[in-house]
């Protein structure tokens, strides 16, 4: 049995649905949706319609673009509208942030796949600024994202206040899931977990925008085999700590159609030979 992992399909641009529906099906194998599919429910649902019966599991894990509560839309907000998903998601049977870790055996260990939603809160950003300065320092390079205008945080105070939540609640869970799991995990979540693997060579400063150091020592504490990834719309492959890394997104279709090779699916299970890290 196999795993893989693709994240990032933006399924609002018709050149990205033609993908999805082009995907090979894998039916004994299992398959990592590591966020930002779209901004609707009814993104998320043609890709589970038609990705779900092509894989014998599909495990989702939200991105920004899923929690985006467009203008002018019946759309939830916040909590509200990442419950919604999770409830479409059980509807067919993917799994979520929300439910019990499962185990895939894939002939060489048995690993505990555990999906993440830990959000961000501006601290990948230089030591000792707040979350005003970090802001005011991305501005400083023309870089405000969009999310600070359609990504709401209700009902926490705040998207740093929400990313503290949620860190907490998977910490625990993780804590726990340990006690009577004794191998190896495969951590996912959309944003990525370490700042060194925040680089973004045209928009540096926009790392502020994608994860929070609460996170930066789970790959170790939690015994990670293997970490999934998305959101920067750079796929990679990088070892840390003998862990691999691993940023699976699509992107839009500007960015895949000069990078043909990145339309397939990244194989996380079994684990290959482990990349060349500079």
């Amino acid at each position: 049995m196999k795993l893989w992992a693709i994240s990032d399909l933006h399924v609002g641009y018709a050149e990205n649905r033609r993908i999805v529906e082009q995907l090979a099906a894998q039916p004994d194998d299992w398959m990592v949706l590591g966020g930002d599919l779209g901004e609707s429910v009814d993104d998320l649902r043609f890709v589970l319609e038609t990705l779900g019966p092509r894989f014998a599991r599909l495990i989702w894990v939200p991105g920004n673009h899923e929690l985006w509560t467009l203008p002018n839309t019946a759309m939830q907000r916040g909590e509200g509208k990442y419950f919604q998903m999770v409830e479409l998601c059980r509807q067919y049977g993917v799994l979520t942030p929300e439910d019990p870790y499962e185990v895939l055996d894939d002939g060489t260990a048995r690993y505990l796949i555990a999906p993440l939603f830990t959000l961000y809160d501006y601290s990948f950003c230089p030591p000792g600024m707040s979350v005003a300065q970090a802001l005011e320092w991305a501005l400083e390079a023309g870089l405000q994202c969009t999310d600070e205008y359609l990504l709401f945080p209700d009902p926490y105070p705040s998207r740093a206040a929400w990313c503290a939540a949620r860190c907490a609640y998977s910490e625990a869970r993780l804590a726990a899931a340990l006690r009577t799991h004794s191998g190896p995990t495969v951590l996912i979540d959309h944003f990525p977990l370490l700042q060194e693997l925040a680089v973004l060579p045209a928009v540096p400063r926009f790392c502020i925008w994608c994860g929070t150091t609460r996170t930066r020592d789970w790959h170790r504490r939690f015994r990670a085999a293997a970490v999934v990834f998305g959101h920067l719309h750079i796929p990679q492959q990088r070892m840390i700590d003998e862990v691999r890394f691993s940023e699976v997104s699509l992107g839009y279709p500007r960015q895949w159609s000069r990078s043909p090779a990145r339309i397939r699916p990244r194989q996380i299970l079994p684990l290959g030979p482990a990349p060349h890290t500079p």
